[in-house]
């Protein structure tokens, strides 16, 4: 089979996919045959990614929802269902990154809803993609997670505790639904090119400082520089399709050597 017809017949669901990875994942997937619910809090901007796929002949739906919120992610799960039929791959990619500050001055309502998106919006993700997946005999749950859900940083205290979290999740879900053809999967991206890079190096660097947190941070990859939303999705699309057939319970990085020093 042909990389244009990898996924035809497939239905997946791109969570998160407003942003910079999102948008990459809902692309690819549709531009290898694969219906996608592309799914935001910001409307706007998925109906601009939807725009972009149907212009290229594929099928999608964008869907406004709230992760963090149960009737929210069932409604996009019976949304997807009503459109396309079920739901075969769920890239459960919503995420935020939270302020940079010390753990004593860390804002209790921002590390609230750091792991209200990153934690909870993944666990009801895969709770709601299980009984549709089930129907269908197999599923593909990819999860979000980061190199920072493998080490601890300064300063980011409610993104690491969340993205740990998220590996969590993702073994457990391993461990139960793998009987079932039901494979979860985590992917974990060093820095990547986009929005939530330019707010952390922002808040890495106080106003006034001498530097380029870029640069820095890009020091410290063996590779000497961030990675792309697209090279991410070149592995979560791997993670979905058929080769990867045997792959569950696996936490990959995609951070140029960054995890390896």
């Amino acid at each position: 089979m042909s990389d244009a017809a990898r996924f035809a017949e497939k239905i997946v669901i791109v969570t998160g996919g407003a942003g910079d990875i999102g948008k990459a994942a809902a692309l690819r997937f549709a531009r290898e045959g694969a219906s996608v619910a592309v799914v935001d809090l910001n409307l706007s901007a998925v109906n601009a990614v939807v725009d972009e796929i149907t212009a290229a002949g594929g099928r999608a739906i964008a869907v406004k929802a709230d992760v963090t919120k149960a009737e929210d992610v069932k409604a996009y799960f019976a949304e997807a269902n009503t459109a396309f039929g079920g739901v075969d791959i769920l890239f459960n990619n919503a995420g935020v990154e939270g302020v940079v500050q010390p753990i004593e001055d860390y804002p209790e309502d921002e590390f609230d809803a750091v792991m209200g998106v990153n934690v909870r919006g993944v666990f009801l993700g895969m709770k709601y993609a299980v009984p549709f997946m089930r129907a269908r005999g197999a599923g593909v749950i990819i999860n979000t997670a980061s190199i920072a859900g493998l080490s601890g940083s300064a300063g980011v205290c409610a993104y690491n505790a969340s993205k740990h979290a998220v590996i969590g999740l993702t073994r457990s879900g391993a461990a139960q639904l793998g009987a079932e053809n039901i494979r979860v999967n985590a992917v974990c991206p060093s820095p990547i090119v986009g929005r939530m890079m330019e707010s952390l190096e922002n808040g890495m660097l106080p106003e006034g400082s001498n530097g380029d947190a870029r640069e820095q941070i890009a020091a410290g990859i063996p590779m000497q520089r961030y990675g792309t939303p697209e090279e991410v999705v070149g592995l979560v699309t791997f993670l979905g399709s058929a080769d990867a057939g045997f792959l569950n319970g696996g936490v990959y990085t995609v951070d140029g050597g960054l995890t390896a020093t």
